[in-house]
């Protein structure tokens, strides 16, 4: 299997293992990822995801062009369609989705760390959307994510270049949300993850989706998203919950009910 999988607590943790090629990923790790995601979704259990590579050199180093360059045009779309599809379902998760970016993040590697709600990197991280110097674009989502989150003009820059920016560069425009020492970043991807699952699921959930989908339409509609994910939250147990603890002055007790 080159996807591991692990459950600590409400966490779940997804380890890309081709540490030998970089943590690339061919056809069958991207089926593999995208059965996890399934189960995922579905899990109540799980309240956030966790997603690294194995090893200290990479995160992700993108699509496999050794398996990209035996495949014939019609499986190249094929790939191309895989590979956005399964990064859109991993966005749409309801759980908030950590990239834990331990090296190199380079072309599908950055993609797919913009697939995630947040991005806590290693200070020896590299990232960057390198396809044009491959005669190609980024196919996953990059394109569309790397704008909307650090500005139009800055991600064009970084695409036409094709280049790669460090841990720090990333954190000054936005890209990632902390950079840490490689040997605390799992314990502090871990920690942040703790922080996430100490609050009711179902509110994560509706705020994660009231956040992604109000982001793209105008204010007075954002809003109306805002008030409805809201309304999805008056009836639960959590809710009710969250108001005893308050008035009993106590830590609440979240059950995603």
């Amino acid at each position: 299997m080159t996807i591991g999988y692990e459950r600590r607590g409400h966490s779940a943790f997804l380890t890309i293992r081709r540490p030998e090629v970089h943590n690339c990923l061919n056809t069958a790790t991207l089926l593999q990822l995208r059965e996890h995601i399934g189960r995922i979704a579905v899990d109540r259990e799980i309240r956030v995801v966790i997603v690294t590579g194995e090893g200290e050199k990479a995160f992700c180093a993108g699509a496999d062009l050794k398996e990209r360059s035996t495949m014939t045009d019609q499986q190249v779309r094929h790939f191309i369609r895989t590979i956005r599809d399964t990064f859109s379902e991993l966005e749409r998760l309801p759980q908030p989705v950590i990239a834990a970016i331990n090296g190199a993040a380079l072309g599908g590697g950055t993609e797919l760390a913009l697939a995630c709600d947040l991005r806590v990197a290693s200070e020896t991280a590299r990232l960057g959307l390198t396809e044009t110097a491959l005669g190609i674009i980024p196919g996953a989502g990059g394109t569309q994510r790397l704008p909307r989150l650090i500005g139009r003009a800055k991600a064009k820059e970084l695409i036409f270049t094709a280049r790669r920016i460090t841990a720090a560069e990333s954190l000054e425009i936005g890209l990632v949300n902390r950079v840490v020492p490689p040997d605390q970043l799992l314990q502090a991807v871990s920690h942040l993850a703790e922080e996430i699952a100490a609050n009711a699921p179902l509110a994560l959930a509706q705020a994660k989706h009231a956040i992604d989908c109000g982001v793209e339409v105008d204010l007075a509609s954002g809003l109306a998203i805002e008030s409805q994910a809201y309304q999805v939250l008056i009836p639960t147990k959590d809710r009710l919950e969250g108001l005893a603890a308050f008035r009993e002055k106590r830590p609440p007790i979240y059950r995603g009910e």
